[in-house]
């Protein structure tokens, strides 16, 4: 992986033409709302997951615990709005970005989820610099692969394929599913007994995608 502010490994989104309804929803999805608080069953839920999750961020890139714990709130409620598992979203920033939010692909994509400039005119404000701020990158970034998934009619590896520009390859989808996979496995075991319900203000989240049965295997050696 580059330095931040030098090209990260990635490939290009490329622009599909848009039905007025399709452009009208993104636009939606990703209009800035009031900073909510990510959505857990139970406080203790948050606490062990914040924890589990925090303790495997890469330090070099976020130093600072309370910063580790902004953005994992940030992944798990923006994932959480668009129907994402939270593990998810961290595989693909992790073979995205590496969690760097200033990374910038060759092909010119930006922030931790490698979001292309273009579409901040195309379903945005026009400013690509916002690709740069933390929640701003990860709302365009899930509120993308959503609509990928929802073009895929579901099909997560055919979705990763678009996201990454390399749509029919294998490669990047079975990195991005394999980190889904560790990620996931670092989530900590639910506690035993009933904890204090927590006031959730996210909105309820869809059904969560699973990679297909056919996706091809990853390849011999990786």
């Amino acid at each position: 992986m580059a330095l931040a502010g030098a090209p990260a490994i990635a490939g290009q989104q490329q622009y599909e033409p848009l039905t007025d309804a399709v452009r009208t929803a993104l636009a939606a999805a990703v209009r800035d709302d009031a900073p909510r608080e990510a959505r857990f069953d139970d406080v203790l839920e948050k606490v062990d997951w914040l924890a589990a999750m925090s303790s495997h961020l890469p330090r070099r890139w976020k130093p600072d615990h309370r910063q580790r714990v902004e953005f994992l709130e940030a992944v798990h409620y923006e994932a959480h709005r668009a129907g994402l598992d939270p593990h998810l979203v961290l595989g693909l920033i992790e073979v995205e970005s590496a969690f760097r939010r200033y990374a910038i692909s060759s092909a010119g994509a930006r922030g931790y989820m490698q979001v292309m400039p273009f579409w901040t005119d195309v379903i945005g404000d026009g400013e690509p610099a916002r690709l740069f701020d933390m929640r701003a990158n990860l709302r365009y970034g899930c509120t993308i692969l959503r609509h990928y998934l929802d073009i895929e009619r579901g099909n997560l590896f055919r979705a990763l394929g678009r996201y990454n520009g390399s749509l029919g390859r294998a490669e990047y989808p079975n990195l991005v599913l394999r980190a889904w996979k560790r990620w996931e496995a670092r989530a900590p075991a639910p506690r035993p007994g009933p904890a204090p319900a927590m006031t959730a203000s996210a909105p309820a989240p869809a059904p969560k995608i699973s990679p297909v049965a056919s996706a091809p295997a990853p390849a011999a050696g990786r």
